[in-house]
């Protein structure tokens, strides 16, 4: 027999230039039982979608399940939300921002300590003729560590 015409169809489908009712016939004619040997590689391809058919159908009743799944009720409970728990994502933020804040402050104590110890030092080098100690850079509100540890103690004892 000669199969010129499933051949042409077979180069149009490949192509994707094939109608429904061509690719209709090529799924007829690759369900047969009997096809020449150079076309049976293409058998899976074409009858693979009358297998699927066969195996994937849906039971008679399964609209009356679906449906009678759909009409069921449910029971639907309302939650009572809080003010807390409302705010708890307020409350999450703040406390990010005071831990920023505070870590941020303790980072700059160090470094105002280091800097007025050095102008502390500047101040008690550079002295008058007369031995007392004059304040350099606009530092002169800068008290010694000593000073101010006893001036505490002074206050508290009081």
């Amino acid at each position: 027999m000669d199969y010129k015409y499933i051949d042409q169809l077979l180069e149009r489908y490949w192509v994707a230039e094939t109608t429904l009712e061509e690719e209709e016939i090529l799924r007829a004619f690759f369900s047969q039982t009997e096809i020449p040997a150079e076309l049976e590689q293409y058998r899976p391809l074409f009858a693979y979608g009358q297998q699927e058919k066969q195996a994937d159908v849906l039971g008679a009743d399964f609209d009356e399940r679906v449906l009678a799944m759909i009409e069921e009720p449910v029971r639907v409970r309302a939650r009572y939300v809080s003010l807390s728990q409302r705010l708890m994502p307020l409350f999450r933020a703040a406390a990010v921002v005071a831990i920023v804040l505070t870590l941020g402050n303790a980072a700059q104590v160090p470094f105002e300590r280091h800097a007025g110890e050095m102008n502390i030092a500047e101040t008690e080098s550079s002295t008058n003729g007369d031995g007392t100690a004059v304040a350099m850079k606009g530092d002169s509100a800068v008290i010694d560590t000593t000073q101010q540890s006893s001036q505490l103690l002074n206050k508290m004892v009081e």
